[in-house]
């Protein structure tokens, strides 16, 4: 019959925990002891709760602690002399420590059977043990490469493997010790074949994303590449990469024969059957095997995948001094066929611009590297001096590289009505182009390193029915480093270029101006381009930008900023001066992303300043 506590005894124990005393910690001091064996004994008394014990018990506890922090680093004949500063509450011990003579390695035999005795990353981790013979012994060495070669093998393949030896001998008395560690193997698996479940897209598409092929050693790495990529189509949901292990090898004996009735019956002065000769000797037996060896084991991987939403929104709203508010509604097809194509659609609107635009995305045989795009856009602007509407279709091919960069070689087409200063027009344009960029970072949402970069050339001509002829050139660069944990540098350079004898005709989304947040700060938002006899901007037909930034961690998720930004758009190369603008500002690395505010002076109005305001990381 279990046992009921009584209401009095449940009072007495609740006001005995109530009068128990607080846990005292206790310092420890060694003396007679430096270096690693020292901190380790100080690690060892650092949980050590002095109230627990009466004085007897806790001294035993220390020395207990303390030699079990010493055998590690190889002393097991410590001498220790400790004393309290209070006997009755102590709260700080003086250890006294007389390492004795260490324990040393009398043999260290390390050794490897099986594939792995040939495989370069466990020969490595043989050969750069840190301990020799005649070393003091040192435990954690020892066990880290124990904990090396099973990693190993689990990452590489070697699902078979096991320690044939493994063992630590410590002789106190002789101040030695004795290490063995041996793993066998066993053979090297291979990648199999890969068994999806649940996919919508073709089993080619997705195989074409594997970054191994069938017969090829196994390596954890990949599969967890596999994994990623898979995860990056954004046509999943959800995704499980892993291989798959057979319970153990098949049984390859042959069943018992089956005697047939005729054997069963006992039949009398049946003469015996005289057994068979072998037809086969053993030598030939092992002959046979020699020539035909067996195939290496295969990793199936199974792939397991669950589709994502077909459509995908997402509104988002924020402000900036360049444009004011300004919201976003997308709206995302990840996957619109068995085959992955999928289509974007994007709704902006600000005061000056408003814009929608779509990209279908065609993946080719590789979806990650390679695809057709078609994009398309409406766009209205009334900014400054510009006024305009714009029609776009583009086409183009993309290829993504091994190094990061991605190419895109298009042609679009654009109808353009718009009124610059007080120049009216409507053009037509058709120009084929080629795209790289490159965006590598760390940490996106506040990059401690990282950099962008991109690489735009386009030509139109007359010739297939463009009302204007030219050449353009557009690029930027952008550079993010870190000092230590507390400096973080930014820099940017943009150049760009129109040659053209029909700048006229040349519309403002190909004219270059300059100013505002992401450009000179200090001045106003697309302010800086070449004007015309009235004042009114024109656009240039060449830019120039550069920044410098320097930002220094004050506490926590806050910034502190200074910066130099200089630039212009203009007419002939090079400018008689460039715009200049200086400041300081702060970052607060919100939930929802980086936020900016700085304050700017342009070099050329003495009295001048201007607010920026941005929300959103630099890439």
């Amino acid at each position: 019959m279990p046992k009921r506590l009584s209401l009095p005894c449940l009072a007495a124990a609740l006001l005995t925990v109530g009068l128990a005393g607080p846990a005292r910690a206790l310092d420890a001091e060694i003396e007679g002891l430096e270096g690693e064996p020292a901190d380790n004994v100080v690690t060892y008394l650092d949980g050590l709760d002095a109230s627990r014990y009466g004085p007897e018990r806790l001294a035993h506890e220390v020395r207990r602690l303390a030699r079990e922090a010493l055998r590690v680093y190889g002393y097991y004949d410590p001498a220790l002399r400790l004393r309290f500063d209070d006997p009755d509450a102590p709260s700080e011990v003086v250890l006294a420590v007389e390492a004795g003579e260490p324990v040393r390695i009398e043999r260290l035999d390390l050794g490897l059977a099986g594939e792995a005795a040939e495989d370069a990353p466990f020969r490595e981790a043989i050969a750069a043990y840190p301990q020799r013979e005649g070393d003091i012994l040192r435990h954690a060495p020892f066990d880290a490469l124990r904990g090396r070669l099973a990693g190993l093998a689990l990452e590489r393949g070697y699902f078979d493997w096991r320690f044939t030896e493994r063992r630590l001998e410590v002789r106190p008395w002789a101040h030695s010790a004795r290490l063995s560690l041996g793993l066998d193997s066993g053979p090297r698996h291979r990648f199999g074949d890969i068994r999806f479940h649940g996919q919508h897209i073709e089993p080619a598409r997705l195989a074409a994303l594997a970054p191994f092929e069938t017969g090829e050693p196994y390596l954890a790495s990949r599969v967890a590449t596999y994994n990623q990529r898979l995860g990056q189509t954004e046509w999943f949901g959800s995704v499980s990469v892993r291989p798959r292990l057979d319970a153990g090898p098949g049984e390859l004996a042959l069943p018992p024969p089956r005697l047939g009735f005729w054997n069963a019956l006992a039949i009398p002065d049946r003469p015996p059957t005289p057994p068979p000769a072998p037809r086969l000797s053993a030598g030939a037996i092992a002959a046979a095997a020699e020539l035909t060896a067996a195939d290496p084991p295969a990793v199936p991987i199974e792939v397991r995948v669950t589709p994502a939403d077909r459509h995908q929104f997402e509104t988002g709203l924020g402000f900036a001094t360049d444009v004011g508010p300004r919201a976003r509604l997308s709206w995302d097809q990840p996957w619109i066929n068995r085959y992955g194509h999928s289509l974007d659609h994007d709704l902006y609107v600000s005061g000056p611009e408003q814009q929608f635009s779509g990209v279908y995305e065609m993946p080719l045989a590789n979806p990650r590297r390679d695809s057709y795009r078609l994009q398309y856009g409406l766009r209205n602007k009334d900014s400054e001096d510009t006024r305009a509407l714009e029609a776009s279709v583009e086409f183009g091919r993309r290829w993504r590289f091994d190094n990061a960069w991605e190419q895109l070689i298009y042609v679009r087409g654009t109808y353009e009505d718009f009124t610059q200063a007080d120049e009216d027009n409507q053009v037509v344009l058709l120009y084929p182009g080629v795209r790289w960029t490159r965006t590598r970072s760390r940490n996106p949402t506040f990059p401690t390193w990282g950099d962008r970069q991109r690489i735009d050339l386009q030509y139109a001509s007359e010739a297939w029915g463009s009302s204007a002829e030219f050449l353009r050139l557009d690029a930027d660069t952008q550079w993010i480093r870190t000092l230590g944990e507390a400096n973080r540098f930014v820099g940017r350079l943009g150049l760009g270029s129109v040659v053209t004898d029909d700048f006229e005709d040349v519309p403002p989304s190909l004219r270059f101006f300059t100013g505002g947040d992401n450009s000179v700060r200090g001045y106003g938002y697309e302010s800086l381009a070449p004007e015309d006899a009235e004042g009114q901007l024109i656009g240039g037909e060449q830019r120039l930008v550069a920044s410098v930034e320097a930002q220094r961690r004050l506490v926590g998720k806050w910034w502190l900023a200074g910066f130099v930004d200089t630039g212009d758009a203009f007419t002939d190369w090079w400018p008689e001066a460039l715009n200049t603008g200086v400041g300081l500002g702060v970052r607060w690395i919100s939930p929802v992303g980086p936020i900016r505010l700085d304050v700017a002076h342009p070099l050329d109005h003495d009295d001048a300043f201007r607010l920026h305001f941005a929300i959103g990381p630099e890439f």
